[in-house]
């Protein structure tokens, strides 16, 4: 049973997959992957700062009128 077990041949990995392509294939993928990747943090690093800014100025001015009508 034991000796069956260490026979026994493993899935292929990520790796040996792509071992069947040729390498500029693999790296002109993996440059467009990363290269989308950047654009959708960007894209929610802008949001994210708008969304900061805009309670800043919320907070700012709303703090300021109270503590003028105080």
């Amino acid at each position: 049973m034991f000796l069956a077990l260490l026979s026994k041949t493993s899935a292929p990995t990520l790796l040996d997959s792509l071992a069947d392509y040729p390498r500029w294939v693999v790296v002109v993928c993996v440059t467009i992957v990363l290269a989308a990747a950047i654009w959708v943090v960007m894209k929610l690093l802008k949001w994210t700062l708008w969304m900061l800014l805009i309670a800043v100025l919320i907070i700012g001015l709303g703090t300021a009128a109270w503590l003028m009508l105080r």
